[in-house]
């Protein structure tokens, strides 16, 4: 068994990539407004707490104060006594009320926030992932990673079903190839040779080049398409990314 310490370095530099942005770039400010809008929420319930604290202390002191009158205007305060606990409770209700509001529109708000952050952190994540993508490739030799994505494309044909692969043979039009740039005629031969070795047979390929690929090698029919493509990667990369928060 060979082992392609290329396509192992490129596998570790996109996790490397991955990691590097989570810690970076999401998780530390995602956490943080999180943690903001916690705050906030607890500051208001603790205002809410306040207000029935004091309401309490209210009623209580009416209650003292009754207590205290004297028998011949007993009845008097007792009807002034009941007015003011009715009035008190429909203060604390109002107070409990307005404070459950506020708390509702707090969360909400905090959640609103949160999402956007999220969505904006993934979007920047993403121009930034494909920025380094094209940036390393421009250090790497064409012929290696050609090569790699040749090797990762037969990989991949030989973990299709058997159903699949002899849909490949027998597709009609023949097989699109399309490529970050156009294959060299030495290239081409090298992919038709790997792809007859790992089909059997194929049928007519036809090679096209798609920029926004940006390194790899993918087969294409009306029907079918296997990706193979750091264009791919990082779009799966996002997908995680967007999942995950």
């Amino acid at each position: 068994m060979t082992i392609d310490f290329w396509s192992l370095g490129l596998q570790a530099i996109n996790v490397l990539i991955l990691v590097w942005l989570l810690s970076h770039f999401f998780w530390r400010p995602v956490a943080a407004a999180i943690k903001k809008r916690q705050e906030a929420a607890q500051a208001l319930l603790s205002d809410a707490q306040t207000a029935n604290t004091q309401a309490e202390a209210a009623l209580a002191d009416l209650t003292t104060a009754r207590e205290g009158i004297a028998a011949e205007r007993e009845a008097m305060l007792a009807d002034a006594t009941k007015t003011a606990e009715n009035t008190a409770s429909a203060a604390l209700a109002t107070a409990h009320k307005k404070a459950e509001t506020l708390i509702d529109a707090a969360r909400r708000n905090s959640a609103k926030e949160a999402d956007v952050l999220r969505a904006e952190l993934t979007s920047h994540a993403s121009l930034l992932a494909v920025d380094i993508a094209q940036k390393l490739l421009t250090r790497l030799p064409t012929s290696v990673i050609q090569s790699t994505f040749l090797g990762l494309l037969i990989e991949a044909i030989g973990q299709l079903s058997t159903a699949d692969r002899q849909a490949l043979v027998s597709a009609a039009d023949g097989l699109d190839v399309v490529s970050a740039a156009d294959l060299t005629e030495q290239d081409k031969e090298a992919v038709t040779q790997a792809m007859e070795q790992a089909l059997g047979n194929t049928p007519a390929l036809t090679f096209h080049s798609d920029p926004d690929l940006m390194a790899g090698l993918e087969i294409r029919t009306p029907h079918f398409a296997l990706h193979n493509s750091w264009q791919s990667d990082l779009a799966t990369i996002v997908k995680a990314l967007n999942h995950a928060v």
